[in-house]
This record gives structure tokens, sequence and C-alpha cells, in this order.
């Protein structure tokens, strides 16, 4: 089927071809969305990420039709790096294999000249954002995340600087004993641009007790971002799917999303991500079985991300890293309208059991997009578009460490990959 599908979805055909392949009623709930009305329920969304045969693939009909007409035929990407400075963590997360205990011998705490070095090579190579994140380290001192925005502005001024999970914000604002409010100020002053909207997993405490007892709560975790998007710094939104929530916990988080961009418009993209399981807990107890073959359901997700999330977050984003190129590239006919990022290093899909790398050029990003006949365009971290002549050149041969900071010339260092969801 998923072949047939694919071949299906790279024919073409128009779409009131493709909404005639639905039943009647799958048919009118696309027809409604297509028309602009009432957006549709949790269950609508429920029915949309259990579609199969002609009903799937006229929801992704009609995902591509409302992505043509939120955004175009541009597919936008970011030049970036992923960049880890730590992954000794105490949280536990059960999906999680990336985290390491402060005394494992591969447990490790960059100093700062290391990461000045990695983001002088991600300069070097055309980035124009950091995506930096780390373990939740309970030695680090109070002002960490402080201290490092002020080092790498002040290294690299235009560098943007997309930085710390609400989990990571929560933990800081701890251990300063500042309110949220003020925590995100100060982090704000010191450089911080935007922040991923990791750590929401899915929004349902009793996922989440399953996923990591000692994760931020849902509560918490929608206080920190409606904060962070009052003092105008703007957030990603993601979901992981995958592991043991059904499709109702899914589509009532795309919801929850929905009604909070709502409120705050926030976000700057919908970034749905698969959960990898192999070398997690959570496979190794038995509490989740082999995720569903990639292919149906992911496409499933994105489609009905684009349906629900409809005249209020424009942009989609596929990952790559997570469900390899050739997926990702199916999923731009299939609502999505961004390809995320170079990334450069990528380790926490990669611990897990990742196998779609951790690099991609930006000429494969480009080849990828231009061969479902989209127009590739270089972005800001805020989906701002560069034009031709604006935008970076990477650099292939780009060291990875060579010098005071990185700022030399010389010998290749192999990197060790850095994570960002």
């Amino acid at each position: 089927m998923q072949q047939r599908l694919a071949d299906e979805i790279h024919a073409g055909a128009p779409l009131t071809r493709r909404l005639a392949l639905a039943s009647p009623a799958f048919r009118t709930l696309l027809e409604r969305a297509l028309a602009g009305g009432a957006e549709l329920s949790i269950a609508d969304g429920v029915r949309c990420l259990e579609a199969e045969g002609g009903d799937l693939v006229a929801l992704i009909a009609a995902a591509d039709a409302l992505r043509a007409a939120a955004v175009g035929d541009d597919v936008t990407y970011v030049v970036n790096r992923n960049l880890n400075f730590t992954n000794i963590c105490f949280v536990g997360c059960r999906f999680c294999a990336f985290k390491r205990q402060r005394w494992e011998a591969d447990a490790y705490n960059r100093p700062v000249e290391a990461i000045l070095a990695k983001v002088q090579e991600a300069v070097d190579r055309g980035a124009t954002e950091i995506c930096m994140q780390g373990g939740i380290n309970p030695e680090m001192p109070a002002f960490t995340y402080r201290d490092l925005l002020r080092a790498i502005k002040g290294a690299f001024p235009q560098i943007h600087m997309h930085a710390f999970s609400p989990m990571e914000i929560m933990y800081g604002a701890r251990r300063t004993d500042m309110s949220y409010r003020d925590y995100l100020t100060m982090l704000k002053d010191a450089g911080l641009g935007t922040i991923p909207g990791t750590a929401a997993e899915i929004l349902d405490d009793d996922v989440r007790e399953i996923l990591s007892n000692k994760k931020v709560d849902v509560r918490t975790w929608i206080d920190i971002v409606t904060t962070a998007h009052d003092l105008g710094i703007r957030s990603t939104s993601t979901v992981m799917y995958g592991h043991v929530e059904t499709p109702r916990h899914v589509a009532a988080h795309i919801a929850l999303l929905r009604a909070l961009q709502r409120q705050t418009g926030g976000f700057t993209e919908f970034v749905p991500l698969r959960f990898i399981h192999d070398n997690t807990e959570l496979y190794r107890d038995g509490l989740v079985q082999d995720p569903p073959p990639k292919g149906l359901y992911d496409l499933r997700v994105y489609a009905t991300a684009r349906l629900m999330l409809h005249g209020v977050i424009d942009n989609v984003q596929t990952s790559w890293v997570k469900i390899n190129h050739e997926l990702a590239q199916l999923s731009l006919l299939a609502g999505c309208n961004d390809f995320g990022g170079t990334l450069m290093e990528e380790s926490i899909s990669r611990e897990a059991g990742a196998d779609a790398g951790e690099y991609t050029p930006v000429a494969e990003i480009r080849r990828l997009i231009e061969a479902v006949g989209r127009r590739p365009v270089e972005r800001t971290t805020l989906y701002e578009k560069l034009h031709v002549g604006e935008e970076s050149h990477a650099r292939e041969d780009a060291t990875d460490a060579d010098g005071a900071g990185g700022r030399g010339r010389g010998r290749e260092v192999p990197a060790r990959p850095d994570p960002c969801h």
C-alpha cells in the first residue's frame, strides 16, 4: 500500500479526482476543511489520523491544496547547527537514549572554548542559526544558560540563538530563584532569539507520566511558552508521535497548540517528530512495541496537522532526521512547506537509533525540494525569506575546531553529533 500511495501522490492527479476516492462522510469533512469553514474538531482529527485507502489519498491531496493556498510553492529551509553543551542529565526521560550520568565514560560538559569553536565552524559553513540544548545537569552553575548566551553573542553577534527548551527554562529559573518572566527577560537580554517548543512530546499529563515523570508538566509548559511569546520570544511547536499515545492524544495536542497560537501568535512553525525507539528504555522495557512502519502514519500526521492548523500556523516542517530523506521529500506533497535545517550535528535521534544521518548539505536539500517541483528558498529562524544573493553559501570543507575559538583554518577535526529538535 505504501508504494502505491507514493505513486499516487507523485502522479499529481487533480484534487477533485482524489477527493472522489474518499468515502462520502470523509469527503464531506475534507470539503469543509478546504472551504475554510469551522475548524476541524479533535474528533475530526482522529478520523484523519485513522484514514486509510481512498480516504488517505484524499486527505493528502486536501493537505497539499491547503499548503498551496497558505504558503504557495516555496519550500523553505534554514542553514543551522545543532549544538549540545552537555549530555549529563538527571531527568531520566524513558524515550531518550542521549542522556548520561556524570560518571559514565562518554559523559561530557563542553567548555566555552569548544562551544565557540563549533559556532565558528557553523558560521564558516553559512549558518544563520545555532540551535542549542543540553541535558539537565544538576551540577551546572545557576547562571550557565545566561553565560553561554553572553559568550556566543559576544563573539558572534550576528548569529541567531534558538536555545533552551521549556524544561531547561523551568530548571534554570528554579536554580536562579527567578520567575519565568524575569528569567526569560534575562536570557533575552543576553542574546536569546527564540526557543525550541520541545519538551512537549504529548501535552497530556497521563501520557507524560509514562514518558518521564520528572518532566515539565502541561500547565508549566504552557506557562513558560506563553510567557516567552508575551515577551516577544517566539518558539517552534512540536509533537512526538509513535509511542504510547493514541490518535486522540495527537489530535488533542494539535488542537491545544492551535488554541495557544490564537492566543499568542508566537509559534513560528509546527514540527511533528517521530519517536525513534530502538535504544530507549521505553522499548527495552516493553512499554512500546515496534512503532508503525515509516510511511503511512507519518503522512497522516503531517496532513492532519495541515488541516487542523490551517489559517493559524502556516508553516509545517518535515523532519528528515527522523523519517529519512525520501519520506521527508514525499511529505512536501502531503502538507509540509519547510524542510528544516542542515543540522550539521544531531545526536538525540542518532543515540536513539535514527539512521538518516546528521547533516544534509544545502545542495542536497535544494535538490530534494526541486525534484518534487517546488522552489527551495533559504529562510531565517523567523521565516524571513532570503533572496538570491543573500542566501548562505555553505562551505563543505569548514573545520570543526582549529586554533583558539575555532577561528583558524587547517585539519578537519571529527565532530561529535549534537541535538536540537
